[in-house]
């Protein structure tokens, strides 16, 4: 049996990765008790036929003692010998704000109290920490359409097996922020800015246009080549570390041209 642990802030895309396991032939259950996940294990392996794969989403709708507890019930877990992989979703606040105000949601924390939808927002940060501290692999869903986010959980979960180490790079802008599940980060700034060519500024990394551009110069192979080198001799030791997921974030000015080439 394989279980998935989806977690994360509230509009940061938990809902579209439970259903994208689900669609993948996962048994998922949203908003489990924390509390419930040993016995929901216990009953799945004993219930004919066995499930092979579970997704449940655990969030801030539990009990706050039950979040706090929740780095011991996942090592109860995988003391059954459960191949248990818990998955993060975040997004800056800010993000989060324009999410709500476009959905006209309320935020589940707002409920019942005199929160502002900020306040929630940043208490929800505070209850989730004990899982945000324990996760697997985050992902940083500003910028992610559906459909992104919907790819990265089947190629980073769906499709990841035990003692590898998946690989993830990213371009990012700087001028909109470092991505929050970046592991490492590049700053390609340096380099030629083909922005600067009115010709070049409507294409980005993977054209031949912006390739031809930047293969003309050495910094950018001296760049690149320090970059291989510098992953080629750490990787092992982080594989060592028993590391599952490593995110290599690569940025430039406005994340377009330089960074995502």
């Amino acid at each position: 049996m394989r279980l998935v642990i989806i977690s994360g802030r509230s509009g940061s895309g938990k809902s579209i990765a439970l259903q994208a396991l689900e669609d993948l032939g996962y048994y998922a259950i949203d908003n489990l008790p924390a509390n419930l996940l040993a016995p929901l294990i216990d009953e799945l392996r004993s219930a004919p036929p066995s499930r092979p794969n579970v997704a449940v989403s655990i969030d801030a709708r539990n009990l706050p003692d039950a979040l706090e507890r929740f780095p011991i019930l996942l090592e109860g877990v995988r003391e059954r010998g459960i191949d248990t992989q818990v998955v993060y979703l975040t997004a800056d606040a800010k993000v989060l704000l324009e999410r709500y105000s476009a959905t006209r949601r309320r935020h589940p924390l707002t409920r019942g109290n005199d929160m502002t939808l900020a306040e929630a927002i940043d208490k929800e940060q505070v209850y989730l920490a004990p899982i945000r501290r324990v996760a697997d692999l985050v992902i940083d869903t500003r910028g992610l359409s559906v459909h992104d986010l919907r790819a990265r959980i089947s190629e980073q979960v769906a499709r990841h097996s035990g003692g590898r180490l998946t690989l993830t790079f990213e371009s990012f802008g700087f001028k909109r922020g470092v991505p929050l599940d970046a592991d490492m980060v590049f700053d390609v700034r340096c380099l030629p800015n083909p922005f600067w060519d009115p010709n070049l500024r409507a294409f980005d990394g993977r054209d031949d246009e912006i390739v031809t551009f930047l293969e003309q110069y050495p910094d950018v192979h001296a760049m690149a080549g320090d970059i291989h080198a510098w992953l080629i001799r750490w990787l092992p030791a982080y594989l060592a570390s028993h590391r599952s997921y490593l995110t290599v974030a690569v940025g430039c000015t406005g994340g377009h041209h330089r960074s995502s080439i």
